[in-house]
């Protein structure tokens, strides 16, 4: 296994982090013994980094299970996250935590994250309900190590979210598909310069980018004789800056497939020839793209607080990918993981965005375009419903539901 150095704490982490979402299951319940098989193959080949979550149906209990039971809490560091869509009042913070702990089996949480931190005021509100205080009594329990945060949302808000506070790592979803999209690559070169480690998640897109390439793009990376999946981990593990890639692998041959990559996917291991196939594999995905919007962030940050890059991305994925990976980053990026919302309802057509785009995008017009498709009148309804049930009801979605 390849290991990566935590520069803030110093701990030596498996390239390949397991990412524990999606569990193997049987039924409605996780097939604990599937799991258990994977977890500790994963465990003995050298894996010592497990992301898990509060919110992730059975998965704490199942992770903590597996590791009780074979004694090998001590051989690996257990990463899970604190539910800000839950969280309404401060005592809701040892509610999760404790419980998280009570799943795990365990006196600790090695690398505890704000999960689905996405701009500056959702970060206040949790701020003046006193997290930086109750952060710090845990650390100095033992009972937290190293708190971070798992970012969707724009990359402007990335790099305030960075100056903050004292984070000890960042997780962010970063693959070769959308090098711009959210925190980014400017994003990553910031967060690793600041000395973090940063998790890497989505690697594969949801899976799109190991078993829904378009043909052209499966003989782009044909003539090379890889795997699409594993094109898809080596280009985040050329990366210095990215201390784990997180996988959720859900059977032995992925598990295997990718501990060997993992063992030989060094930082800029690739050649001037494969980072060319990743050129011409994007242009290919460009090509179904509705706007031609580069990520480069000029427009924002907007007035309205609308996550123009973030919004157009979701909706040239939906036309690239299909609609339902669309939607799923239209969810995170607009409409789902803050009390306020960046979805373009918002925009009351002012122009300054179009006035710093270097692409000359009519913005405004394609917005429009965006929240057609992404929001159809009937989605609406569901998403108001939704975001009511988040405690977001009283929040500003759009002008014209």
């Amino acid at each position: 296994m390849q290991y990566r150095t935590d520069g803030k704490s110093g701990n030596k982490l498996s390239a390949l982090g397991f990412g524990c979402m999606r569990f193997p299951r049987k039924g409605a319940a996780i097939d604990m013994e599937k799991t258990e098989r994977l977890v500790m193959e994963a465990v003995n080949r050298g894996v010592n980094y497990f992301d898990t979550a509060y919110i992730y149906a059975g998965s704490e209990e199942a992770l903590g299970a597996v590791l009780d039971k074979n004694n090998a809490r001590e051989k690996v560091c257990i990463a899970t996250k604190l539910p800000l869509v839950l969280s309404r009042s401060p005592s809701d913070f040892d509610k999760f935590f404790n419980k998280s702990l009570e799943r795990l089996r365990t006196a600790r949480v090695d690398y505890y994250l704000l999960h689905m931190l996405t701009d500056r005021r959702q970060w206040e509100r949790f701020r003046a309900m006193g997290i930086e205080e109750w952060l710090a009594e845990r650390k100095k329990e033992g009972r937290i190590k190293q708190a971070g945060f798992s970012f969707h949302g724009s990359q402007e808000e990335f790099l305030q979210l960075l100056d903050v506070y004292d984070w000890n790592f960042c997780q962010i979803q970063y693959n070769y598909a959308q090098e711009n999209y959210q925190a980014g690559k400017t994003g990553l070169l910031r967060a690793a310069a600041k000395g973090l480690p940063v998790i890497i998640m989505e690697p594969l897109l949801g899976g799109k980018l190991a078993s829904a390439l378009p043909r052209e793009a499966e003989e782009v990376f044909g003539a090379s004789g890889k795997k699409a999946a594993e094109r898809a981990l080596r280009w985040v593990w050329n990366h210095k800056e990215a201390t784990v890639l997180l996988s959720g692998m859900n059977d032995p041959a992925q598990l295997d497939e990718n501990l060997l990559t993992a063992e030989t996917a060094f930082p800029g291991s690739l050649t001037a020839g494969e980072l060319e196939s990743y050129r011409r594999v994007v242009e290919i995905f460009s090509a179904s793209y509705k706007v031609p919007c580069t990520g480069c962030n000029y427009c924002m940050p907007c007035p309205q607080h609308v996550n123009i890059p973030g919004c157009f991305a979701a909706y040239n994925t939906s036309f690239a990918l299909g609609w339902i990976q669309g939607m799923q980053q239209y969810a995170t990026s607009a409409t789902l993981t803050s009390d306020q919302t960046s979805g373009p309802g918002l925009c009351v057509k002012c122009g300054k965005c179009e006035s710093h785009c270097p692409q000359h995008i009519p913005i405004i017009k394609s917005l429009a375009a965006v929240r057609k498709r992404m929001e159809p009148l009937p989605l609406r309804g569901i998403l108001r419903i939704i975001r009511a049930g988040l405690g977001y009801s009283k929040r500003k979605s759009g002008k014209a539901d």
